[in-house]
């Protein structure tokens, strides 16, 4: 609850609410945090009573009169004592961890709540990469300082308490040890200082690289087609090289810090036993004192060599909270002028609405009154950029109120213009977690002209949509989108424009069954964003806007007889659209729209279109059906799909179709890590800094035998001299021997931390290297089945693993192996035969100082383990297998394609194994310079074309020769270094204007301007104050679609190719800029080969060959003329379309 009143602060986002996330935590848990401070103190309490019993052990076996029972019952207490420790302990430690995974768990829930109320200020702010690392690296961050944050108190309890103890064995010559901690203490301060600062930089390094990589997974298609992988690549790694720089410098000033805290004890140690046998000669170091004060030594060097764990993990934890404030303290939107009333006599009011997007910018939607009764359907027109969306939004809530408010009576349903679609099934798509209605969810599949679509996917219904629909055309996925809102059955509906995606046959069935006056959404209010016109004179009222408000409103006669903006509109739209507006198309019959109207339609129309109608085709389904069944096959009923859906229900839940799963479930190891996990991680180390390292522990171990074995010896003299006859020689013998020996110590663990320093990041920068090397190596199938989040999680949360938690764990683990080791060594080496009560007493203080060590070595363990899983997740991406290689040593001339002579021989292809083939035996010759159009409905093969061009996919038979070359024969950065593309949907990545055109910087500026020149660009880019190094927002948020798209042609036109081929480039544009395209096209490209894939037939009724295809095969080849006297498929569609001769083709 705290956390959320502070998330609700306002005010603007750099002066953010602080300190308030450990305060939220900590009321929320902290009954587990008191129970694990008690069972830590009970816990270092009990470290402490070891030292005592052993001393109290010491003198029982130096005195002869006592009774044995005595020794019996302090060996009962060493026992007792060591387990109570143990027990608590672990409770201790199992509390902490699931007390991280909470926190991780909240982090990660708030952060995704967040970001989903932030307002459009705020999240300017954030990239994904930032809000995915925030979720994954910054709430690992959390958990691991939940593991360790004890220990702060706890070292400095143990600190103090073994001062205590041993100013009681050593009187004040402890304070000289005190005094060399004090020193230190500051020097540690500046080091963690840095480091603070440090890991603050590396954060951003960190959300740099993953803004980038997922930039790099969302357009991947694109880098593939562009054979623009290398120069990404090296972005990535330019930015990789910066965090590991910072990487190395913060694991140096770790390992000094480690070298001064495990130096201390040490120090303290050699000082203290020193100024103790310098100050008084009385002062003789006995086994009592000297066992005593080891074993306090011992107690303190585990605090002080956790400080720096324990320091480290705190500030980049302090880094991350930081993080996490400033982002969950962020401005929320302000809902509050958004009125609910479940008593209003109106479904929807706006009362003087306006609203912006940003406070600082103008209102979009300005001063608006509507009022929208129930049940009414209300259609809202306008030009582009006249608000319609804006209104949409402002009544959702996504808006910043400027002032007055909307008031909304029930529940409402939203089907956006950019369709959303979840991975899942199409069924889970349509229920969305609501609970099956059978009648009704058939009822809305008819309705939504969908079960034609479902007759055509594997598994039908339960047939798998890749992320963001990705085996779906938009058509479809807008129609699945609109199912899902009309099954949730809500009061009311807001439609933006969702008919733009679908051709006329389908819109129609839409409009009729579902939206309509007659429509399953009937009595329910309904307000549509549309540009279909035809559909006006049906609504209820229709709402006219322009520049962000109501210019008129009425119903359809109403506003034709005012004679006022809307009806001068609707002229001016029937002139310019001529014989192939959609305002002619519905002459034929109603039986003719029954027939052909609804099945799978031409329909790879991007989502996000704008003003689609003023430049779309008729269905050419449609005339595909009518050549189809004058060959005697008769298309399905509605009807009969229905009951041949209700037959074969049981039967599709039980066996999965082929080709019905697309996304692959995530492969999950199961028990223990193999070892070869193990191995492959030092071998990325490097097996000669492995051997170092482990021989730099090792001496370190060594010395520590040495030193104890040197005090044991030091400790005998007490049995030979006493006080007065102690020679100064071999006491100054004693204590340096002893010094140096814990010099060296310090001097290895220095050594060892540097050197696994510079090998551990040099592992993770192989990784790192390896694995992101692949994934731009793989085919696009991988792409097509594998979400973004998990390739994304591999170079976010693992990666950060490998950098941060698994190098900490390694050098733990060796050192306690190694600890446990020196002292096994040590019982065994402890055999004197003059003091036989000596042997006892040595193994009892070992066996204790074991029992605390196996503790750790095994909590190490099982973190190493937990952590090496992250190089086995890694490593399984690194082995995904490649497609070809981009550079053989068959490598094309220089000059190639010189002609762009393209043949197809009997050229087959499937998308992954197990389906069947998209493309069955396509033979074809496209001569030098030719201009081929490509038409078809959707799923008749005509992207699978163009992908087979590029080799996105691979021939399953057949090849394809340009210039008489075999593409299957060169590298693919060959092929797709000498074609070019202008792709359907416009993709543009971060960076600078230049960096999107030309990414290698092959070009100078003049040809990069004069490509902007022809592109229509260079007066919008030289008013820019950056002009080329204009900064471009993620996926090009900050142009407008037309100004992507012109970007894209503007690629085209810098690389000059001899090959183009435009996957229906102009379906996002409005009509000037699809005019101007094509002006370009025409003129620019007139000596190249031109492909263009087609879904309206005015962009291609100048080519001089027409390619239909139909189901994977060519059903007609030949120029427009012919096609259109040869009465076949082609014929018709121009038929239904208005297109009368080649020459009706103009806008």
């Amino acid at each position: 609850e705290e956390a959320k009143k502070n998330k609700r602060k306002s005010g603007p986002t750099k002066d953010f609410p602080k300190s308030w996330l450990l305060k939220a935590f900590f009321k929320t848990f902290y009954i587990v945090l008191l129970k694990a401070v008690l069972l830590k103190l009970v816990c270092d309490v009990f470290s402490f009573l070891n030292p005592q019993l052993l001393k109290w052990m010491i003198s029982f076996a130096n005195d002869h009169d006592a009774y044995v029972w005595t020794g019996y019952i302090y060996v009962i207490l060493l026992s007792a004592v060591a387990l109570i420790q143990s027990l608590c302990q672990q409770y201790y430690f199992h509390l902490s961890f699931v007390l991280g995974m909470s926190v991780r768990t909240i982090i990660m829930d708030s952060v995704y709540k967040k970001a989903l109320t932030l307002s459009n200020s705020a999240r300017k702010q954030y990239t994904v990469g930032e809000t995915v690392n925030l979720m994954s690296v910054d709430a690992q961050k959390l958990m691991d300082v939940a593991s360790f944050m004890h220990m702060l108190w706890s070292s400095v309890l143990q600190i103090v308490l073994s001062i205590y103890f041993l100013w009681r064995e050593l009187g004040p010559s402890v304070l000289s040890g005190v005094g060399v901690m004090v020193l230190i203490i500051p020097v540690n301060g500046i080091l963690a200082a840095k480091n603070k600062a440090i890991q603050a930089i590396n954060m951003k390094n960190k959300d740099k690289r993953l803004k980038i990589m997922n930039e790099i997974l969302s357009g991947i298609k694109i880098l593939k087609y562009f054979a623009w992988e290398p120069s990404f690549k090296d972005q990535v790694h330019n930015l990789r090289k910066k965090e590991l720089k910072n990487l190395l410098t913060f694991s140096v000033m770790q390992a000094i810090m480690t070298f001064l805290l495990y130096l201390t004890p040490v120090l303290v140690c050699v000082v203290t036993f020193s100024v103790y046998v310098l100050v008084d000669s009385n002062n003789i170091l006995d086994a009592e004192k000297a066992f005593t004060s080891i074993s306090l030594f011992n107690i303190l060097r585990i605090p002080m060599g956790m400080l720096p764990m324990v320091i480290s993990t705190m500030l980049q934890a302090s880094v991350s909270i930081d993080r996490l404030e400033k982002y969950l303290g962020g401005d929320d939107l302000d809902t509050s002028a958004i009125r609910h009333d479940c008593n209003f006599d109106k479904a929807v009011q706006f009362s003087e609405a306006s609203f912006t997007w940003e406070q600082d910018l103008e209102a979009t939607v300005r001063d608006v009154n509507l009022d929208i009764m129930p049940g009414q359907l209300v259609a809202v027109v306008g030009p582009v950029g006249s608000g319609k969306s804006s209104l949409i939004s402002a009544m959702l809530g996504e808006m910043e109120n400027v002032h007055g408010h909307i008031t909304i009576k029930g529940t409402t349903a939203y089907v956006p213009q950019q369709s959303w679609i979840q991975n899942g099934t199409v069924k889970d798509n349509i229920l969305f977690g609501s609970e099956l209605n059978e009648k009704r969810y058939q009822q809305i599949l008819e309705a939504c002209a969908l079960l034609a679509d479902l007759e055509t996917l594997p598994g039908r219904d339960l047939a798998e949509i890749g992320e963001k629909g990705i085996n779906l055309s938009g058509g479809q996925k807008q129609r699945i989108s609109l199912a899902r809102a009309v099954y949730q059955n809500s009061d009311i509906y807001i439609l933006d424009d969702p008919l733009s995606a679908v051709d006329a046959h389908v819109g129609k069935h839409i409009f009729n069954k579902v939206l309509g006056p007659s429509g399953l959404l009937r009595g329910k209010t309904r307000l549509l964003v549309t540009h279909s016109l035809h559909f006006l004179p049906e609504v209820d009222e229709i709402v006219v806007l322009g520049n962000g408000t109501v210019l008129e409103k009425g119903s359809y006669s109403t506003l034709m007889a005012k004679k006022g903006v809307f009806a001068k509109n609707l002229k001016t739209f029937i002139k310019r659209t001529g014989p192939e507006g959609e305002a002619t198309v519905y002459d034929g019959s109603e039986e003719e729209d029954e027939d052909y109207g609804l099945a799978p339609s031409v329909e790879e129309i991007p989502e996000d279109a704008v003003c689609l109608v003023m430049k779309r085709e008729n269905s050419l389904h449609g005339t595909l059906s009518r050549s189809s069944r004058s060959k005697g096959r008769h298309p399905k009923s509605l009807k009969n799909s229905l009951k041949i859906r209700n037959v074969n229900i049981l039967k599709e839940e039980e066996e999965p179709v082929k080709g019905q799963k697309l996304i692959k479930k995530e492969f999950m190891e199961t028990g223990k890590v193999k070892f070869s996990i193990y191995l492959q991680y030092l071998q990325a180390i490097g097996w000669y800094s492995v051997s170092f390292i482990i021989f730099a522990f090792v001496m370190n171990s060594a010395s520590n035998i040495g030193s104890n074995l040197w005090l044991s010896a030091w400790t005998s003299d007490s049995e030979i001299f006493n006080s007065t006859d102690y020679p100064a020689s071999r006491r100054n013998l004693r204590l340096g021997v002893y010094g140096a020996l814990g010099l060296a110590q310090g001097v290895c663990v220095l050594v060892a931390n540097l050197w696994s320093a510079y090998s551990f990041t040099h592992a993770s920068n192989i990784l790192h290297k390896e694995l992101l090397n692949n994934i731009l190596r793989a085919p696009m199938s991988f792409f097509d089945t594998t979400p973004i989040g998990r390739i994304v999680n591999r170079f976010a949360g693992d990666i950060s693993t490998v950098d941060d938690s698994l190098p900490m764990s390694l050098r733990s683990w060796v050192m306690c192996f190694l600890g446990i080791i020196s002292i096994l060594v040590m019982i065994c080496m402890v055999t004197p035969v003059f003091t036989i009560v000596i042997i006892p007493l040595g193994i009892i203080y070992v066996a204790v100082q074991i029992t605390q060590n196996l503790n750790w070595l095994v909590r190490m363990t099982s973190e190493i383990e937990t952590n090496i899983v992250a190089v086995e997740r890694i490593n399984e991406y690194i082995k995904v297998g490649n497609e070809a290689p981009w550079v053989t040593d068959k490598r094309p001339p220089a000059s190639w394609p010189n002609k762009g002579e393209i043949r197809f021989s009997n050229y087959q292809v499937r998308y992954r194994p197990e389906l069947d083939l998209v493309l069955k035996g396509i033979t074809c010759d496209i001569r030098s310079a030719e201009k081929i159009g490509v038409v078809g409905r959707t799923g008749a093969g005509k992207s699978s074309l163009t992908n087979c061009l590029f080799r996105i996919l691979e021939a399953a038979g057949g090849q394809i020769t340009i210039d008489g070359v075999d593409i299957a024969s060169i590298g693919l950065h060959d092929l797709r270094g000498k074609l070019t593309i202008i792709p359907q949907d416009p993709i543009l990545f971060s960076g600078s204007l230049r960096m999107n055109l030309d990414p290698f910087s092959s070009y100078s500026d003049e040809e990069i301007w004069k490509a902007l020149e022809l592109a229509h660009l260079k007066s919008f880019v030289a008013g820019l104050q950056l002009g080329l190094s204009h900064d471009v927002t993620e996926a090009g948020g900050n142009l407008s679609i037309g100004q992507r798209q012109l970007l894209c042609l503007g690629r085209a036109l810098l690389r000059k190719s001899k090959i183009l081929v435009l996957d229906e480039a102009t379906a996002a544009v409005d009509l000037e800029t699809d005019r101007l395209i094509q002006a370009t096209i025409r003129n620019e490209f007139s000596h190249c080969t031109v492909i263009t894939i087609a879904h309206r037939l005015h962009t291609i009724m100048d080519s001089d060959k027409i390619m239909v295809l139909d189901n994977g095969k060519i059903v007609e080849y030949g120029s427009p003329e012919e096609l259109l006297q040869n009465r076949g498929p082609f014929y018709f569609m121009t038929k239904e379309a208005g297109i009368e001769n080649v020459n009706t083709t103009a806008l």
